[in-house]
């Protein structure tokens, strides 16, 4: 995707269609529309407060993204999200958070570095305390850190964009307590190694990071928030 596409996406947010797709896009994604189930024009627009024109766009944009299916003549179907999308997400987005890291290291501001190492010892303080809901929040915002501190709008659109896709089983997952306290201490080395100017160390610890987590979530929970 080229700088002028991330650009329109960001238009495209605060544009009608946009505010409607997003939308669904999110209450898909969360779980409130089930598989196979019909989403239906007017409700949807009565519920929004927009007339059927945004609504028929924004399933046009949402069945090139693969989360619906338009059926002619029938209607409009959630597909959602499979567990080998996610799998195929979780393979991209280590790669991704690899050359991220790698370029965390030689971007990264101080106020962004000292932001990062503040997460990881207030996510180590939650841990302890088994503050599950914190260590999650302080979990998103590690990431968000990294992916600005790589200083590409291009990468750090993707990385958030693949986030979203998989949010809903990744919260299921997360919330188990001996995941949080793993999760936090691979944070941490990858914390250390962009402070310490490692880039190839950062890259590959970056990218364990995400194959550990995709191992986590079919170990302890990916089928059953499929199911």
């Amino acid at each position: 995707m080229g700088e002028f596409d991330v650009k329109q996406e960001v238009t495209d947010k605060y544009s009608l269609r946009g505010r409607v797709f997003h939308r669904l896009r999110e209450d898909i994604l969360s779980g409130k529309y089930a598989e196979h189930e019909e989403l239906k024009e007017v409700a949807i627009g009565e519920e929004m407060g927009v007339s059927r024109t945004p609504v028929r766009e924004a399933f046009r944009q949402l069945e090139l993204e693969g989360l619906i299916q338009i059926i002619p003549n029938k209607g409009a179907y959630v597909t959602g999200i499979t567990q080998k999308d996610v799998k195929d997400i979780y393979l991209i987005r280590s790669r991704l958070e690899g050359l991220c890291a790698r370029w965390a290291t030689e971007h990264i501001s101080k106020e962004q570095m000292d932001e990062m190492e503040e997460n990881v010892y207030l996510a180590e303080f939650h841990a302890q305390k088994g503050h599950l809901e914190q260590l999650a929040q302080l979990d998103n915002r590690f990431h968000d850190i990294l992916y600005e501190a790589c200083d590409s709008k291009i990468l750090e659109h993707q990385l958030k964009d693949l986030h979203q896709y998989v949010l809903r089983v990744r919260k299921k997952t997360l919330a188990k307590e001996s995941r949080g306290i793993q999760s936090n201490k691979e944070h941490r080395q990858i914390m250390e190694a962009i402070r310490d100017q490692n880039p190839d160390l950062a890259e590959q610890l970056a990218n364990r990071h995400m194959i550990n987590a995709y191992e986590n979530m079919v170990e302890n929970g990916l089928k059953e928030a499929y199911s």
